[in-house]
This record gives structure tokens, sequence and C-alpha cells, in this order.
């Protein structure tokens, strides 16, 4: 995912460990995306898709 991100809007990734299988994508202090909230994993296309509506905004 890091790769895809970096390759299409060439944005870094950084990845912090945690714990309890949480999995969250933030954006600027925004949520864009949480496994917790959503009860699942994002499939292969879904955080690149929302960070570029977030960009579109």
């Amino acid at each position: 995912m890091a790769a895809e991100l970096k390759k299409e809007l060439g944005l870094e990734a950084t990845l912090h460990q945690s714990y309890g299988g949480v999995f969250e994508v933030e954006v600027g202090g925004d949520l864009i995306f949480s496994k917790s909230k959503s009860g699942r994993f994002p499939n292969q296309s879904e955080v690149l898709e929302l960070l570029k509506e977030k960009q579109l905004r």
C-alpha cells in the first residue's frame, strides 16, 4: 500500500505500531479509514480512492 500511495499520489506513508488489530489511515490529523469503525480492512484500492477524494476537497 505504501508503494501505491507513493506512486499514485507522491505521499510517504508512515507505519505506527499498535496493538489489538488497529488499522487506521490519517492525513493531517483527519481520519480517512478506520478498521475499528468499519469492522474490516480496506480493499486493495480503497485507501487510495479515499485519499484522492480528500485531495479534491
